[in-house]
């Protein structure tokens, strides 16, 4: 089996690699920091793809270079202010080693900070701007995406994976779970009602990032300004949406997501004001009408799906996500819950504060 100093031989990188060195604990890829001969800091990243999550790293690969080739036409300083993927020797994106792992290289963006958590308004007004910024440099990309996740936020698709698990209750776990179905249950006309509008194309399709919390936007270390969007293995065709409704359910929670204690769970109206702040800063001239209708709903949207999500996998037997003990994902459903109520129980503030920004 080839060691990872072993593969980055097999891309078009420049100088002879040193040292390749693992960064950080990754949940879905491996990555590591290539030194080159000479230098004191990384030349580059290197990342072993996970071809079960991704199952077609070609398509992905492909995603990627388009969109910041894209994006680097519009920035100041080309190798900072975007991914730069770099090829293997070959000229495929990636390389396939002999146990069938796929891998992947891109420069590494030097003199930069990132953080693991948006802990302060002025961290939500960042993140907004951030993803605003990302959301402006794609908003006049129009070339076909590949779908990376199949039925990714699309609540259809999760309903119909919902049913069949509730129909085979493999894990015989439904009979004490009457309330919490039936928070599912309760909302299903108004979240198929809103991604029909999708369907139906009222919701534009745009480029999303669909990861989009703050760790992954780059900073610069020299003056703290937002540098660019990262960790793109998740672009797709999608609403805008999306996005906003995913970092608005990370960036507003005044808990962690698996909180037992509900009483420290809820929305955080100082936070969404901020990251809104930022984010139609950017944005709030390239909206459409039922895009800023819903911009604050998004938040609801995403919510509730992952309520249904760790619900639906608690019913399943614990077979998708990771858990440190046998209720994490019922504890994990029910602070979502909690989460979900005070949003709701806010929309009209959220709304309202939406209409007084893109009223400007």
């Amino acid at each position: 089996m080839e060691s990872p100093f072993d593969i980055i031989h097999h891309f078009a990188i420049n100088g002879t690699p040193s040292s390749v060195e693992p960064l950080g604990e990754g949940f879905i890829n491996d990555t590591y920091k290539v030194f080159i001969d000479g230098a004191t800091a990384p030349s580059y990243i290197l990342q072993r793809k996970n071809h079960v999550v991704f199952p077609d790293v070609a398509a992905m690969m492909d995603n990627i270079k388009r969109v910041t080739d894209h994006i680097r036409k519009k920035v100041e300083d080309p190798l900072r202010g975007t991914l730069t993927i770099v090829p293997a020797s070959d000229g495929k994106l990636f390389y396939l080693d002999g146990a069938g792992n796929y891998w992947a290289v891109c420069v590494f963006i030097s003199d930069t900070i990132s953080y693991f958590q948006a802990d302060t308004p002025e961290l939500a007004y960042q993140g907004g701007y951030g993803l605003g910024l990302f959301h402006r440099q794609v908003s006049d990309f129009n070339e076909p995406v590949a779908e990376i996740i199949k039925g990714f936020h699309n609540i259809r698709f999760r309903f119909s994976q919902w049913d069949s698990v509730l129909e085979q209750d493999p894990a015989g776990r439904c009979k004490d779970l009457a309330r919490e179905i039936d928070w599912v249950e309760s909302r299903r006309p108004v979240m198929l009602d809103f991604w029909s509008r999708y369907e139906k194309g009222e919701i534009p399709s745009r480029v999303t990032h669909n990861d989009t919390k703050i760790s992954n936007f780059l900073f610069n270390a020299a003056d703290r300004s937002l540098l660019c969007a990262i960790d793109l293995d998740t672009l797709m065709s999608s609403t805008l949406l999306n996005d906003t409704g995913d970092a608005l359910r990370s960036y507003t929670n005044t808990a962690a997501e698996d909180e037992p204690d509900l009483s420290k769970v809820g929305m955080s109206m100082d936070m969404f004001r901020a990251y809104m702040d930022g984010y139609l800063l950017q944005m709030g001239g390239l909206l459409t009408d039922i895009e800023k209708k819903y911009l604050a709903f998004s938040g609801i949207y995403i919510t509730f799906e992952q309520v249904l999500r760790f619900l639906m996998d608690y019913i399943d037997g614990d077979r998708y996500y990771k858990i440190k003990y046998p209720e994490h994902n019922l504890v994990r459903t029910r602070s979502q819950y909690k989460l979900l109520t005070s949003m709701e129980s806010q929309l009209n503030q959220m709304e309202d504060y939406v209409r007084k920004l893109t009223s400007k």
